[in-house]
């Protein structure tokens, strides 16, 4: 029998957050696997318009080396 789970909400419509900055290093890092994946929205629950913003922003900040790639 599956087990009932809480229905998670969007961390960033929840906190009222518009903008996603890339250099806010503390809360991308909640959306990070421990391998330095980007977490998927089944598991964060972040909802589809945030979830693509967030992708972009966590690339953003991997090229500009605030956030790994990879990690060792």
């Amino acid at each position: 029998m599956p087990t009932v789970t809480q229905k998670k909400y969007c961390y960033f419509c929840f906190n009222k957050i518009n903008n996603i900055d890339y250099l806010d290093i503390q809360t991308l890092q909640k959306f990070i696997s421990s391998y330095a994946k980007i977490v998927s929205r089944r598991r964060s629950g972040v909802c589809v318009k945030h979830q693509r913003k967030l992708a972009e922003v966590i690339k953003r900040a991997r090229f500009m080396a605030l956030l790994p790639f990879v990690k060792k």
